[in-house]
């Protein structure tokens, strides 16, 4: 299913003229659809948070998929690029739509450093993708989450979309970590990261927030904090989204019957997984069964 940008929880902001933030954000259990015009004079950068995102080009004959914690560039001088975006359930990203002219200028004594930037590059196609760094995290959760006035708005994400830029552009960003000025957070979101990947590796039987935090270096409440900001969600609400996701994906493979999944999650009682797969998606895992066995 799907629903409209209408009921998104997104929004563009105007920098300047030729230079946009995309805060695109589906909280809801639905895939949700993105669409804004984008023409060939402009370069995109799209970061995702959490979650991921398909973005469709040539009505949806070709698809350049997103992944958590993973961004991509597009820039096609050749042809217009619209913004025709799939946003998975809970799924979070932070688009940099800037114009050509604008992004020379903030590069013009570095462009040998940018390959695609050179002159005899000027008029090819490019497409990257790359992994999110800690420090470009910390960067993109500020401006997910900032809460400044009206006013300096724009100023203030003029300010971080710059710094995130420089630190995409920055080669050597790891060489030289003692002199980060984002040492600490940085190190936080590492440890963030490790927490996440440790709760995904130990699904069925998940340590308690205590053990969690004392195996990764970091206080209860940094965890806590830190997690909620950088994922949108507590540790454990994170950790029950995915396993519900798995649950539906172990359904429909149709290898596994409603126990088996149920138990391969971590559920000691069906009566337990069937309770909270039914407040997750409005119905029991066999009657999502039977609805697959329909189509």
């Amino acid at each position: 299913m799907e629903k409209n940008n209408d009921e998104s929880n997104s929004s563009r902001i105007t920098i300047e003229d030729g230079f946009y933030v995309f805060r695109l954000q589906n909280d809801t259990d639905q895939i949700s659809r993105e669409s804004h015009d984008i023409s060939s004079n402009f370069i995109q950068f799209h970061f995702c948070m959490k979650g991921q995102g398909d973005f469709l080009f040539n009505t949806g004959n070709y698809v350049f998929n997103v992944k958590e914690e993973h961004s991509i560039l597009l820039y096609n001088p050749q042809r217009d690029l619209p913004i025709d975006l799939k946003l998975q359930p809970n799924t979070w990203i932070i688009g940099i739509v800037i114009s050509i002219k604008k992004f020379h200028s903030l590069f013009s004594q570095d462009a040998d450093h940018i390959h695609f930037l050179s002159p005899e590059n000027s008029t090819k196609k490019y497409y990257d993708n790359a992994v999110v760094s800690p420090s470009m995290a910390v960067v993109l959760s500020q401006i997910l989450s900032s809460n400044i006035h009206e006013s300096m708005k724009a100023l203030y994400l003029k300010g971080k979309v710059y710094e995130l830029l420089s630190l995409y552009f920055n080669k050597n960003e790891d060489t030289d970590i003692e002199q980060c000025p984002f040492l600490i957070d940085e190190d936080n979101i590492r440890k963030i990261r490790l927490a996440k990947e440790i709760i995904l590796k130990n699904i069925s039987e998940p340590p308690s927030l205590q053990k969690l935090s004392e195996s990764i270096g970091l206080s209860l409440n940094k965890l806590k904090e830190g997690f909620k900001q950088l994922y949108g969600d507590t540790v454990f609400g994170y950790l029950l989204d995915h396993k519900m996701e798995e649950a539906r994906r172990m359904l429909a493979s149709k290898n596994y019957n409603v126990n088996e999944v149920g138990l391969k999650i971590g559920y000691s009682t069906s009566s337990h997984f069937i309770a909270a797969f039914k407040k997750k998606y409005g119905t029991t895992p066999k009657k999502y069964l039977m609805s697959l066995s329909s189509q």
